[in-house]
C-alpha cells in the first residue's frame, strides 16, 4: 500500500489517488441510491424535467413542460424559459442511452398530458441514478482535492473525501429522484475547486475556469446567478487578505471571471430573446418560488422556536413525528394538507389561474408583503436557514461544529482561504432562507466546505496524537 493512500505529508494527491477516491465514492453512492425503492416518475418534481426532455426528443423544442397548455404527445409545444437547460439535457442523454428509460418517460409524459395517474407506467430510473452517482463522485473528488489545495495535505484529501461521501450517502433519497441536486452539487464543487486553485496558485486561468463552471451552474439552477457579484467581492477580498506579490491584480481576475461567465450564459439568454421574446435566464420561476416562500411568514411563535430542535438531526426525529406530521409541527411537512408548502403552492396556482402570469404581479406582491410583514420575513428566514444547513443529516452533527471551530482557527492563523472557499455556500444558505424553504436539498453544497474544515481538524488531531505517540516511544 502506497504512502499516499494511507495519508502521507505529500501536499498534492496523485492522479491514482483521485481516481481511486472517485471509484470508491461512486460505489458507495451508487449502492446507496440504487437500493432506494423505485418511484413513479411523476412523483415530486420529476415531471418538470421529464416533460422538457420529452419535448426536446420528440419536437426539438425546449418548452415549459408541465407549465404550458399544450399536449405535447399530440402537437409541438411553444418554446419556453421557465426552466434552464442544464438538467433536462442530462435527462435527455439518459433517454438516448437507455431505451427502457426512454419508454418509461414517454409513458409518464403521455399520462401527465392526459391528466391521468402514471401508475400504469414502469417506475424505472436506474440510468439516471447511476448518472447521479457518477456526478456526485466527481463532486467528492473536487471537494477532496480542494481540501488538499487549501491545506497542502493528502491526509485532508482522504478524510474530506470520506466525510463528503458519507454525508451524501445519507441524502441518497433525494438523489434517487430524477431531479437536479446531483448535477448542482457536482458543478458547484468543481466551480469552487477552481476558485481555490485561483486563490492558492495565482494563475488567472483558474478564474476563467471558475467563470465557466459558474455559468454552467447558473444554467442548471438560476438562483446561483447571485454568486456572480458574490465571487467578485471574494476576488477583491482575496486580493487584500492573501499575499499579492505574485498574484494577478483583482481587476484582471474579475474581468476574466465575468467575461467567461457572460460567454457561458449569453447564448441561452440570446436564445430566450429570439425564441421566447424575452431577455433573461428564466421567467416566472423566481416569482413562483417567492410567492410560495411568503406562506412561511405565517409561522407562529411556537413554530418559530420549535423549528430549531425540530430540524436538528436526530433530535427532531426523536421528539417529533417527521413521517406523518401528526403533531404541532405538521405545517413543516411537505405532504400535510395545511402545510406551508401547500398554502404557498395554492396561492401561486390561484394567481396563475386568475392572471395567467406571475412576473407582472410579483413587484406589487413583494411590496405589499414587505410593507406589512418585512420584520416577520427576516425573522422567519432564521429558522429556515437553520433547518436548511443540516445537509448530510446525522453526519452534519460532526461537520457543522467542526466547521465553526475550524473557521475560528483560520481567523487566528490568518489563513482565510477556507472562509473564502466556504463563503458562496453560506451566501446561498442565506438566500434560500429568505426566498425558498427549509429543506436541506437546496443547501447540499455546504457539504464541501464543512467536510474540508472537519477533515483539517481531524487531520491536525491525528498529527498531534502521532507526535505524542512518537515522543513516548522508546528510542
Amino acid at each position: 500500500m502506497s504512502r499516499d493512500f494511507v495519508g502521507s505529508w505529500v501536499s498534492t494527491p496523485t492522479t491514482l489517488s483521485k481516481v481511486l477516491l472517485g471509484f470508491l465514492a461512486f460505489v458507495v453512492l451508487a449502492t446507496a441510491i440504487i437500493i432506494r425503492p423505485s418511484k413513479t416518475l411523476s412523483d415530486f418534481d420529476q415531471s418538470f424535467y421529464l416533460t422538457i426532455a420529452y419535448d426536446l426528443e420528440h419536437h426539438g423544442v425546449f418548452s415549459n413542460g408541465v407549465f404550458d397548455n399544450v399536449d405535447s404527445s399530440r402537437e409541438a409545444p411553444p418554446p419556453g424559459m421557465f426552466f434552464v437547460p442544464g438538467y433536462p439535457l442530462v435527462v435527455l442523454a439518459a433517454m438516448k442511452l437507455n431505451a427502457r428509460f426512454d419508454t418509461a418517460v414517454e409513458c409518464t409524459v403521455n399520462a401527465i398530458n392526459q391528466q391521468k395517474e402514471a401508475t400504469g407506467c414502469q417506475a424505472y430510473e436506474r440510468p439516471v441514478r447511476i448518472i447521479h452517482a457518477a456526478l456526485l463522485a466527481l463532486g467528492v473528488v473536487a471537494v477532496a482535492f480542494a481540501g488538499s489545495v487549501i491545506f497542502g495535505s493528502t491526509r485532508v484529501f482522504w478524510i474530506a473525501g470520506a466525510l463528503a461521501t458519507a454525508a451524501l450517502a445519507t441524502e441518497a433519497e433525494i438523489f434517487s429522484f430524477v431531479m437536479t441536486e446531483s448535477l448542482t452539487f457536482s458543478l458547484y464543487s468543481v466551480t469552487m475547486l477552481f476558485a481555490a486553485l485561483a486563490w492558492k496558485r495565482s494563475n488567472i486561468i483558474w478564474w476563467g475556469l471558475t467563470g465557466l463552471l459558474l455559468g454552467l451552474l447558473c444554467l442548471t439552477r438560476p438562483s446561483f446567478v447571485v454568486l456572480i457579484p458574490g465571487v467578485l467581492l471574494l476576488i477583491a477580498a482575496g486580493s487584500r487578505l492573501l499575499d499579492a506579490k505574485t498574484r494577478p491584480s483583482a481587476w484582471k481576475s474579475a474581468a476574466v471571471f465575468v467575461t467567461v461567465v457572460a460567454l457561458t450564459i449569453g447564448p441561452w439568454i440570446l436564445r430566450n430573446h429570439f425564441s421566447v421574446g424575452k431577455w433573461g435566464l428564466t421567467e416566472e420561476y423566481g416569482s413562483a418560488v417567492l410567492i410560495e416562500r411568503f406562506a412561511y411568514n405565517d409561522m407562529t411563535p411556537m413554530e418559530f422556536f420549535t423549528a430549531f430542535p425540530y430540524c436538528t438531526p436526530g433530535l427532531g426525529d426523536l421528539l417529533f413525528d417527521q413521517v406523518y406530521g401528526r403533531d404541532s409541527m405538521h405545517r413543516f411537512m411537505y405532504h400535510t394538507r395545511d402545510s406551508f408548502f401547500h398554502v404557498g403552492r395554492g396561492r401561486r396556482d390561484m394567481l396563475v389561474s386568475e392572471h395567467g402570469r406571475l412576473d407582472p404581479l410579483i413587484g406589487d406582491i413583494v411590496r405589499e408583503e414587505m410593507r406589512t410583514n418585512w420584520w416577520r420575513h427576516l425573522l422567519v428566514s432564521i429558522p429556515l436557514a437553520w433547518c436548511g444547513m443540516w445537509a448530510g443529516w446525522i453526519v452534519s452533527l460532526i461537520l457543522i461544529p467542526l466547521f465553526a471551530y475550524a473557521s475560528v482557527r483560520t481567523i487566528q492563523k490568518r489563513e482565510p482561504v477556507l472562509l473564502l472557499y466556504a463563503a458562496p455556500a453560506i451566501m446561498m444558505l442565506g438566500l434560500h432562507g429568505a426566498v425558498a424553504n427549509h429543506y436541506t436539498r437546496y443547501n447540499l453544497i455546504l457539504i464541501g466546505p464543512t467536510a474540508i474544515a472537519a477533515a483539517w481538524m481531524i487531520s491536525a488531531w491525528l498529527q498531534q496524537a502521532r507526535s505524542r505517540w512518537l515522543a513516548r516511544a522508546p528510542g
